[in-house]
């Protein structure tokens, strides 16, 4: 009996150990990490880059008068609006009023001389027909009739330079206009050609900018551009490139660009500032691939992404891929070598996976 019972219990220490010796060598299961990730597409080879600009009416002018005086009236305000033919600044009238009246009587007095000397030369030219004036009389009348009919031709420009001087003391809007500043006031001397308002025309507006000249090159008529404006809250408007400098402006190594805004708006005018975003295709300018600044990976031995190599389902196995760095920029950093379309380049859970690894994608 005893023996039976020592037979049980060593059968039995056994069978634990068989147990316990399959359960040691049964491999334990894998699991496997989600991870996210961008696609390497062509889409990523379009980068934007942001500059500052100011909005102004695509028809904006700055008046001045043609003739100097003294302002005598200004009916206008800051930001009303004017049809056309509003008065905007008068000036004083006064002298050129004189000098009008000055020329039109000299061109009265040339007129009189005139009819006095072409009545003279046809009475020599009678006396001379009859044998009664010599070749010589004749002559001076007629020299005298061509002379004073120059004087009334010169006394009639006369006057109307000074009607034109006259009517240039009124400064009135040729079409419907915003008063955007007023620069003189009244009682003030102005000279000729010196500023004293500026008007803003149409309801079409454009953003003036200055780009540097390694952007320059890379701005045409159909870049893509896009704009905002802290005054105008959640609107992005459409732009267009209409006009590029072939020259520098001043000495200073910027060259200034005027973008066209397609769109209306009512709050859109002159003096805001712009936030102006081109969309340069970086495909012709080496790989200019961009990704997530978050996916770059850093080491004693150069920068890196891991790559999610698809192999199965929607698993990837985990690969390490040296790349070169470009510009930073808003939306992420330019790789320049490393990387080709159709890599997907882990963004999320960087930091517990590793090189081999599979991981799960979506």
């Amino acid at each position: 009996m005893k023996r039976i019972m020592l037979m049980l219990v060593v059968l039995s220490t056994a069978s634990i150990g068989l147990t316990s010796c399959n359960r040691e060598e049964a491999p334990p299961e894998e699991r496997l990490r989600p991870v996210r990730y961008v696609l390497v597409s062509d889409d990523t080879l379009v980068r934007d880059r942001n500059f500052p600009g100011v909005s102004k009416s695509s028809r904006e002018s700055r008046l001045s008068f043609k003739v100097a005086g003294t302002i005598t009236n200004v009916p206008v305000q800051i930001g009303q609006r004017l049809s056309a033919g509003d008065l905007i600044v008068q000036l004083d009238a006064a002298s050129y009023s004189l000098q009008r009246q000055q020329a039109q009587a000299t061109l009265v007095e040339s007129q009189a001389n005139e009819r006095n000397a072409i009545a003279n030369y046809d009475r020599t030219k009678g006396l001379y027909a009859n044998e009664n004036a010599s070749l010589n009389d004749l002559d001076q009348a007629r020299a005298q009739a061509e002379a004073v009919r120059a004087q009334v031709a010169s006394a009639s420009k006369a006057l109307e330079i000074a009607r034109l001087n006259e009517s240039y003391t009124r400064l009135a809007a040729d079409d419907e206009c915003s008063i955007a500043s007023i620069d003189a006031e009244v009682n003030e001397n102005v000279s000729a050609g010196q500023q004293v308002i500026a008007v803003s025309c149409g309801d079409e507006f454009e953003v003036t900018l200055d780009l540097s000249e390694s952007v320059i090159g890379s701005v045409g008529e159909d870049t893509p551009v896009s704009i905002t404006f802290g005054a105008i809250a959640d609107t992005i408007f459409t732009g267009r490139v209409s006009e590029i400098a072939v020259a520098s402006a001043g000495n200073q190594a910027v060259f200034p660009v005027v973008i066209k805004i397609i769109e209306e708006h009512s709050a859109l005018r002159s003096g805001l500032a712009a936030d102006v975003t081109f969309q340069f295709d970086t495909s012709t300018q080496g790989n200019g691939i961009v990704v997530p600044i978050a996916a770059i990976m850093r080491s004693p031995a150069g920068t890196y992404v891991f790559i999610a190599a698809h192999d199965k389902d929607d698993q990837a196995l985990v690969t390490r891929r040296a790349v070169t760095l470009g510009e930073l920029s808003q939306s992420g950093v330019e790789i320049l070598d490393g990387l080709v379309v159709g890599d997907r380049v882990i963004t999320a859970g960087l930091s517990v996976i590793r090189e081999g690894q599979r991981v799960l994608i979506p």
